[in-house]
Parts: structure tokens; sequence; C-alpha cells
């Protein structure tokens, strides 16, 4: 049997399709899409206010993906806003966060990508640059932009060469959480683009850039291959 992963939501006030305009749970097609090239089982995993529903779903999935999206808010790492930080998302945060705490107490496979990877790093007590250029399109256009893995890291050896990824962020992650090394660089600038936690239990990484929204699929493969395990 494939490995279930579950991949968190936004949660809208609005959204369209055919006839209808409604609040809606959604996530951009590739996600899934990737997943199940990568061989595993996508479930979608919307925000609940539910006191201790994370852990509780956390315990039926094999891996976890906490999925891109908006700025997390400032003040879960301490800070105020800057005035280019986008609003607040109170209750994806907050459902995240119990997910990401959740499979790291469980020992669950966790792959954060993009917003996720922020959300690893503020779990852990990190905290985020809110502005920087350089690392997206125009508005709704990915960028592209070359990442160098650090040698001697889990992601070297999934990734053992430096490679040209999808990228959409104007934020990034400052001063690193508890136990997490970077696994990435930025190649121009030298920001962190990944982030490992070695002395997991299980298989703990987080990217800056959207493996969703191109064609390699070793990232994925590698948390399925640890989901399965």
């Amino acid at each position: 049997m494939p490995p279930l992963i579950g991949l968190s939501t936004y949660l809208e006030p609005s959204a369209s399709w055919g006839v209808w305009n409604l609040p809606a749970a959604l996530l951009p097609s590739g996600y899934h899409r990737l997943v199940q090239r990568a061989g595993g089982l996508a479930a979608m995993l919307p925000p609940d206010g539910a006191d201790g529903s994370a852990a509780a779903v956390v315990a039926r999935l094999d891996g976890l993906v906490v999925s891109g999206g908006p700025d997390v808010e400032p003040v879960r790492y301490g800070a105020a806003a800057d005035p280019r930080t986008g609003p607040p998302a109170r209750e994806r945060d907050a459902w995240e966060l119990a997910l990401i705490d959740a499979a790291l107490s469980a020992g669950v496979p966790l792959l954060g990508i993009c917003r996720g990877h922020q959300l690893l790093n503020v779990s852990l007590g990190g905290t985020l640059l809110q502005h920087l250029d350089g690392h997206a399109g125009p508005p709704g256009v990915f960028g592209h932009h070359e990442v160098t893995p650090v040698p001697g890291t889990r992601l070297a050896e999934i990734l053992p060469a430096p490679v040209s990824v999808p990228t959409f962020h104007h934020q990034s992650v400052a001063h690193l959480g508890k136990g997490l090394i970077p696994a990435a660089h930025a190649t121009g600038d030298g920001t962190v683009e990944a982030v490992e936690l070695p002395d997991a239990e299980a298989f703990t990484l987080g990217v800056q850039w959207h493996p969703e929204a191109g064609d390699d699929v070793r990232i994925m493969r590698a948390l399925v291959a640890a989901a399965s395990g």
C-alpha cells in the first residue's frame, strides 16, 4: 500500500468555480500530483480549529507536507510586522504549527515547502527576515534561481549538485530554530534555501522553493520513501 501523505491547505473566504463562489479549502494541484508522481497517496488537510485534532490527524498519516501560502504572522516569532508583510492567516498558522509539532513528536516524516519551510523554523524558535528582493517572478509567476546544497546534509544526498528551482517568496529564514541546520543556500546571495533537523526521529526537511511547480520529483520521492519505511 502506498504511504498516505497529508497536505495542508489554504482556507479562503471566497473561491470561484463554475456558477459557484463560496468559502473553500483549496490547494494548487501541483502538490497532490507531485505526491502521486512520487508514489504516494495524497490527502488534503484543511485547517481545523478543534483542540488536539492535529495529533489525531497526524497519527493516521505516513508523511506530512506543510505547503506554501501567505506570510507567517510575525507575532509568532516575536516581531512587529514589516509594512511589506502580508495580512495574517491566523487559523492556518495555528493549524500548521500544530501539525508540525505533532509530526515531530510522533516521528512522522515531514516536508515543509516555502511557507512550510518557514513555519518549521518558527516552530523551533527561529525567526524570519520579512522582506528580500530577487526571489520571485512577477505577481502570479514563479521565478527561477539556482540553489547549492550543503555538503554532508541529507538534502545533498537527494540533490548532489546545484539545481535551478521554481521560486516565489519575499521572506526567508533569519535566525535558525533549535536543532536546525542549513541544507542549501541560494547560489547568488547566500539566502538559506533549505533546512533540516538531523536529530529528528524521522525525515524532517524544509525547502524555500516550490518543487510542486517543477518537474523534479526527487525531494518528494525522498519523503515518500521515508514514509514507506
